[in-house]
């Protein structure tokens, strides 16, 4: 039993930390596009900055997933729903 808990504290903390990367990754990411999008549209555009750069994460958080769903799937992972 001592060891199915630590086996799923284990999987809970990798979880958590994963996240937290992610996390900190995204508001990189964010602040990236934000000044790219600012560089290229006039300060009077704001709606429409705004709009791009949702698309833009919107497009790039899809595609991620599904790459990280084909990888999990190769490698038999089973994700618990």
């Amino acid at each position: 039993m001592a060891d199915s808990v630590r086996k799923e504290m284990l999987k809970t903390m990798s979880v958590l930390m994963t996240t937290a990367f992610a996390f900190v990754a995204g508001a990189a990411w964010n602040g990236a596009i934000q000044a790219i999008i600012e560089e290229f549209l006039p300060k009077g555009d704001a709606v429409w900055s705004l709009l791009i750069y949702a698309i833009i994460v919107t497009i790039i958080a899809v595609i991620a997933t599904l790459c990280i769903g084909r990888l999990i799937a190769r490698a038999g992972v089973e994700i618990d729903e």
